[in-house]
């Protein structure tokens, strides 16, 4: 089988034009597989069968190999049968209906209140830029919004008296409410941070980085990772766990699913109800961990 796998490899890089790492990993892992193969017995591809595949694929699991694993491993086997199909050294396509085993769903990293109360007292609140932080992380934390909105928010989104913001996604617009932290925060960074940020008020943008253009998403995580950090936080802090910590603490005190769903522009409730889920999970564990007939 090893020649036959050295010519698929050629065959990836010159037709298919997938990259090195695809090459070299699918290598790896038909390598893999052909050495199983040899140890039932079978040394060519035309004796594999359906049920071998099948094997192999239990053997997989029960060498506790990763999903993630275990899936690409199921890509490299179909694309080497089509390609001997296609190359007629077999008639039928044994991996037709080999499938990668489902994908085990993790639950998105959430902050406790104390957390969030603790990270969003980091920023230095006599500087602009701590300024400027504390408003972004307040108003993130308020309303849910993806960072990616947040950093292109436009000074003529924010509505600051009347306590909202207006977000447009894929044409439709969410008007998403904020409370008086969020607001006092923002209000603190115009007063005292904005006019050194975007002198004059020639920025568009609502924040800004230290040059006064829009800020990048690895900019805003390089922030947040380090606030994190000078709080103590040891959880695996993305840009995203704001706005998890936000669905998941609305749910929690009481409010509804379909409102929940609007302000964060989830387009089927079923995203939505992931932190309903979460909620259950965790009464599930304290129950596990506490009921003395467990």
């Amino acid at each position: 089988m090893d020649g036959t796998i050295e010519k698929f490899v050629i065959y990836l890089h010159d037709v298919k034009k997938t990259s090195k790492n695809t090459e070299v990993s699918y290598e790896r892992d038909l390598r893999k597989a052909a050495a199983y193969f040899r140890e039932q017995g079978i040394e060519d591809v035309s004796e594999i069968s359906e049920t071998n595949l099948n094997s192999y694929m239990l053997y997989l699991e029960r060498e506790n190999f990763a999903p993630s694993t275990v899936s690409r491993s199921v890509a490299a086997m179909r694309m080497f049968f089509q390609y001997l199909v296609k190359e007629k050294r077999i008639a039928e396509d044994p991996s037709e209906h080999l499938h990668p085993p489902k994908a085990e769903k993790k639950m998105p990293e959430i902050l406790t209140v104390e957390e969030v109360d603790l990270l969003l007292r980091q920023p230095d609140a006599k500087s602009a830029k701590g300024l400027r932080d504390r408003a972004m992380l307040e108003l993130l934390y308020a309303t849910g919004i993806r960072v990616s909105e947040l950093i292109h928010l436009r000074s003529s989104d924010l509505h600051l008296q009347m306590g909202y913001i207006t977000c447009t996604d894929e044409g439709h617009e969410r008007i998403i409410p904020f409370g008086t932290a969020a607001k006092r925060a923002l209000e603190a960074y115009f007063k005292g941070a904005r006019e050194q940020l975007c002198p004059g008020g020639s920025c568009h943008y609502l924040f800004t980085n230290c040059s006064g253009s829009v800020m990048s998403r690895q900019g805003f995580w390089k922030v947040l990772k380090g606030y994190a950090k000078s709080a103590g936080i040891t959880k695996d802090i993305t840009p995203h766990t704001l706005r998890h910590s936000f669905a998941a603490h609305m749910i929690q005190n009481g409010a509804d699913l379909r409102s929940v769903q609007e302000m964060m522009g989830h387009a089927d409730i079923a995203t939505t109800q992931m932190y309903l889920n979460l909620e259950l999970y965790k009464m599930k564990d304290t129950y596990a961990k506490a009921h003395p007939r467990k």
